[in-house]
C-alpha cells in the first residue's frame, strides 16, 4: 500500500472498527490503557476447547492509532491459538500500519495486542484455577 492507501485503511478501521462491542458470554473481559494519552480499550475474549480464539471483540476510546490498531489486532488473532497470539511480536502491527507510524506512537499502536495478551494470561489463570477446584 502506498501512504495514502495506508492512511485510508487506518481511518476505515477507526471509523468502522471490526469486532466492536461486548460479548455477553466472554470468558475474559480485560481492560487496558495508556495513562499518558488517555487511550482505553476493553477486550472481550472467548477461547475454545483447543485453545483457539473463538470470538474476540473490543470497546474503547482514544486516538485513531490505538483504536484502529486494536480493530486490526482483533481481525488478526481471531481463529488463532492462544500460543500463536502469545508469540506475536509488536511487528505484527507495524507490518500492517507501517513502521513509521508504529515507531512514532508505539504505546498506541501496541495497546490492543498488549491487552489481548493480558486477556489470554487471565484466561490461563482462570482455567488453571478451575482445574484445581
Amino acid at each position: 500500500m502506498d501512504r495514502e492507501e495506508l492512511m485510508a485503511f487506518i481511518l476505515d478501521h477507526y471509523e468502522s472498527p471490526r469486532n466492536y462491542g461486548s460479548i455477553e458470554d466472554a470468558h475474559v473481559v480485560q481492560k487496558g490503557g495508556n495513562p499518558g494519552c488517555g487511550d482505553i480499550v476493553t477486550v472481550y475474549l472467548k477461547v475454545g476447547e483447543q485453545g483457539k480464539i473463538e470470538d474476540i471483540s473490543f470497546e474503547g476510546e482514544g486516538c485513531i492509532v490505538s483504536q484502529a490498531a486494536t480493530s486490526i489486532v482483533t481481525d488478526i488473532v481471531k481463529d488463532k491459538t492462544v500460543e500463536e497470539v502469545e508469540s506475536m511480536s509488536p511487528d505484527v502491527i507495524s507490518d500492517v500500519i507501517g513502521k513509521e507510524l508504529a515507531m512514532a506512537r508505539p504505546s498506541c499502536a501496541t495497546l490492543g495486542l498488549t491487552t489481548v495478551k493480558l486477556a489470554i494470561k487471565d484466561w490461563r489463570r482462570k482455567r488453571m484455577l478451575s482445574e484445581i477446584e
